[in-house]
Formats: structure tokens, C-alpha cells, sequence
């Protein structure tokens, strides 16, 4: 039997079946290829939402904000619009001339500082073995976080545990704000050095592909170590990272050429060294802060929910205040083990900072905001000063709460205060007391530990009994518990 062809011409139906058979074959082999070449992020995907574009959803002015919430101003500035993304070079229409010309627009919209390492999209690939899933570090301001090694003067890429180990966060390309937020963080960070901040390496501007590469941070995030780990982190480490994140906010404000508004301050954006130094990282939000005789900058309301500073959510006026609240939030959240927001607490808890506010201005009651993992194995001096300075961080008339360099001065003798508590009969009294106010001990019940104690016992396992930090916060720990001892 013969059919027609779709070039006119007449072939008998083996001939056309023959055809159909390799013309699949053919296709087959295409699909593959193009699997083989996106495996990295088609892999990624299956490791959770770390491609996904973090939630942005636009907030109204009565202050409901969430995370990266957006509320227009009524003097938004242009630099708050999103910034269209380059054109792909797949895209037929354009030539390589073309691609290569808007290329090299946009870095002449770039302040590059000249000691930035230029990296092809090639060579990162290769330092983070193709992007695979055991290079994932986690999720990045707009995009995901390879670990990856390259020459420690250089840009070529050397086998893993060689060289220089770096952070590649790479650009999401879901939407249109992760260009906006490179492009931020490649204009603040060539510029802004400080051993507070983390370290911008390089970036790489090839086509359509936007990524930047800091140096490695081997302690992670903040937050990990306070909500993702069993073992609780000791409170002098604790006074020392509030210590380096509050220099590296005093920079920002009082000591860059131009003074910055960070904008993002919370614990995933506090990244630690090896010895437990703390550095900003993340400069996605960050604004250049008000000229001459302006007192704020109007602006969208961006950032995280529980973070932001509510004068901010309510107006979109944006001052270096608001980052002195956003560090009383972290401040309250260190001591106190708890999240700035978390609805798996019971009502009138989800809120933190309204939860804390009751305790915050009375010194026979500070014990209640102090975690209670740490078993009395921290400062009653240091405690009550941390929580009178969170107290004032937190004020809700900003032109009350302190300056970033006098937050400094405040933290600098509590890492190495020696008080503690659960040497002292007071503590100890005061651990009593808080138990039989619990609810289970006036309805009876008793902790695991056994009955209530009598005025003077310690109670070291109150906080396992309680079960005041469970699940989900206790599922991870790849690293050993931090030692106390670690010098501020």
C-alpha cells in the first residue's frame, strides 16, 4: 500500500513506517542530550523548592507583612523596580553579537571593583562538579548555593579540597527580582569590606547566566545552629556572634563611605566561620541610606515577616533604625531559642517579639526569655543585659532605640562574663518557681524529671521534659555541638 509523503512524493508503507522509527530514534536521542545538559537542575529540583523563587507576596499598609512582602510607597524610587532579565541566548532571534553587546551593558551599569575575579559559567560549573546535588550548600537571597573549588588567585577550577573553596550562589531564573538582587549585591559588595561582612570572590555575567561566588563559610547559617540542631549552642559563642553581626551593621551604617541600610537582618543571613565569627551575608535588599538632610528613604516594604521594623511595614520609610529593631528581633531570638515567628507554638506565642514584650522591662522576670536548653549555663549579668539592650533595639518609637556603634559598646563585655547561673542559689530559686507556675504543675502532672522541685533543687532536665524545643526543630545535626570555650 503506498500513502503520500510530506514532500508530495508517493513511498509504500515500509518505506514510511522506516522512516516514522528512526524519526522517533531521533527525537529520543535530542531529549536526552537536552537532559543531560540541564541534569544539574533538574536534579535540584527533586532536592526541594531551592530553585523555586522565595514567596513574594504584596502586603497592604496595615502592616501585614510576610516574607519579601512587597507594599508600594507613595514615593517608590525608581531603583526599587525590577530590573528585566538579559534575554537568553537560546533565543534564535538574537545573534552572539548581540548577546555579547548586552552583556557588556550591563557591566558598565556595574560598580565591579577591579580586584573582582571575572569567572566563565564553564569554570564554576566544572569547581561545583556540574552543579551537582552534593555540592548543594542550601538556598541563597535569590537562587541556590553550590560549595565549589577554584585557584586561590584564580578562576580556573581544581579538584575538590584543593585551591580555594567557595560559596556559587547561583541566579534563580523562576523571576524577575533575582536580577535585581544580583545585581545589589555585586554593587554593594565591591565595594563594602569589612571582616563582618562575607567576602564577595568574584561573579559570573555570561548570556543569561548571573552568578557570584564568595568565600566558603564552613559553619553555615545562624539559624541552623539555633533551630536545627539538638545540642544547644553555648552562650558565650551566642554573645559572640551578636558581637560580629552588630560590628557588621555598625559598618554599614556609620563607618561605609555612604551609609547602607542592610534591610534583611536574620539569623539565615548571619553566616559563620570556623571560629564562630560572624558575617553578613546577602545584600539583595540593601539600600543606600537617606541623602543630605532626608531623614528616611521611601521605599517598597521588603524583607521577612517577624523581622521587619513595624513603622517600615506601615509607611515604606526606610531608616538605619529599622536595622537596629531587625537586631533586637535576632538578639531576642538568641536568647531565647525561639523563632521570630512559629505557629507550632501555642496561642499568644507565635509572635516572639509580643510574646517577650511582657518580660522585657522587668528584671525578677528576664529568666523566662532565656532558653532553657542552655540549663543555666549562662551569665545572669549578661542575660539581663542583653535583654534591657533587646528591650530598646525593640522600642517602638525608633528615635529611642540606640545607635549600631552603641550596641558594640554594649555587647563587648558580655561574651567573657563568667556569673553563671547555674551556680547561684538565686537561678536556681528562680528555676523552681517557674516550674510549679507551669501550667502541667498546676494542674498537677509532673516532668519527666519527677515532681516539682523544692526551692534550691536545679532542675538540669526541665528543658527535655517541657519539650519546649521538639520536633521540627531537632532533625538535623551534620556537625559536632560548638565548644563553650571559644575566644571572643
Amino acid at each position: 500500500m503506498e500513502v503520500i509523503a510530506e514532500d508530495g512524493k508517493v513511498e509504500s508503507r515500509e518505506v514510511r513506517e522506516s522512516k516514522g522509527k528512526k524519526k522517533q530514534k531521533n527525537n529520543k536521542e535530542q531529549v536526552e542530550t537536552v537532559e543531560e545538559e540541564t541534569g544539574c537542575w533538574i536534579a535540584l529540583r527533586i532536592f526541594g523548592s531551592c530553585i523555586s523563587s522565595r514567596s513574594k507576596v504584596d502586603s497592604s499598609i496595615s502592616g501585614t507583612s510576610i516574607n519579601y512582602a512587597e507594599s508600594k510607597s507613595t514615593a517608590d524610587s525608581s531603583r526599587d523596580q525590577p530590573t528585566p532579565r538579559e534575554i537568553s541566548s537560546t533565543n534564535t532571534s538574537m545573534s552572539n553579537g548581540e548577546s555579547n553587546s548586552s552583556t557588556s551593558k550591563l557591566e558598565e551599569e556595574l560598580k565591579i571593583s577591579p580586584h573582582l575575579r571575572k569567572f566563565s559559567f564553564n569554570d564554576l560549573k566544572l569547581a561545583t562538579r556540574n552543579f551537582r546535588p552534593e555540592s548543594l550548600l542550601g538556598e541563597g537571597g535569590f537562587g541556590c548555593v553550590f560549595k565549589g573549588w577554584v585557584e586561590e588567585n584564580g578562576t580556573a577550577p581544581v579538584k575538590p579540597g584543593t585551591g580555594l573553596t567557595v560559596a556559587v550562589k547561583t541566579l534563580n531564573h523562576d523571576g524577575l527580582q533575582g536580577h535585581k538582587e544580583w545585581m545589589a549585591e555585586v554593587n554593594f559588595l565591591s565595594d563594602l569590606k569589612h571582616p563582618n561582612l562575607v567576602r564577595l570572590i568574584g561573579y559570573c555575567n555570561e548570556d543569561d547566566q548571573r552568578l557570584l561566588v564568595y568565600e566558603f563559610m564552613p559553619r553555615g547559617s545562624l539559624e541552623n545552629h539555633l533551630f536545627r540542631r539538638s545540642l544547644p549552642l553555648p552562650w558565650s559563642i551566642r554573645m559572640k556572634i551578636a558581637l560580629g553581626a552588630a560590628k557588621g551593621l555598625a559598618f554599614l551604617h556609620e563607618e561605609a563611605k555612604r551609609p547602607v541600610i542592610y534591610r534583611d537582618f536574620k539569623t539565615s543571613n548571619i553566616l559563620l566561620d570556623a571560629e564562630y565569627n560572624a558575617k553578613l551575608s546577602d545584600f539583595g535588599l540593601a539600600k543606600d541610606g537617606p541623602d543630605g538632610d532626608k531623614t528616611h528613604v521611601s521605599t517598597r516594604v521588603m524583607g521577612t515577616y517577624g523581622y521587619a521594623a513595624p513603622e517600615y511595614v506601615m509607611t515604606g520609610h526606610l531608616t538605619s533604625r529599622s536595622d537596629v529593631y531587625s537586631f533586637g528581633v535576632v538578639l531576642l531570638e538568641m536568647l531565647t531559642g525561639r523563632r521570630s515567628m512559629d505557629k507550632n507554638r501555642p496561642n499568644g506565642e507565635h509572635n516572639l517579639v509580643e510574646w517577650a514584650r511582657p518580660y522585657l522591662g522587668e528584671k525578677k522576670r528576664f529568666y523566662r526569655l532565656i532558653d532553657p536548653r542552655l540549663e543555666g549555663h549562662f551569665s545572669i549579668k549578661g542575660a539581663q543585659k542583653a535583654v534591657q539592650l533587646a528591650a530598646q533595639c525593640l522600642s517602638r518609637d525608633q528615635k529611642v532605640r540606640p545607635l549600631m556603634s552603641e550596641v558594640v559598646e554594649a555587647l563587648k563585655p558580655l561574651p567573657n562574663l563568667k556569673d553563671m547561673a547555674s551556680s547561684s542559689y538565686y537561678f536556681q530559686t528562680m528555676q523552681a518557681d517557674r516550674v510549679r507556675s507551669s501550667p502541667m504543675a498546676r494542674n498537677g502532672y509532673h516532668t519527666a524529671a519527677g515532681p516539682a522541685p523544692k526551692n534550691g533543687q536545679q532542675l538540669r532536665s526541665y528543658s527535655i521534659a517541657n519539650g519546649s524545643h521538639a520536633s521540627p526543630y531537632h532533625h538535623q545535626q551534620p556537625h559536632p555541638s560548638p565548644k563553650p570555650n571559644v575566644k571572643a
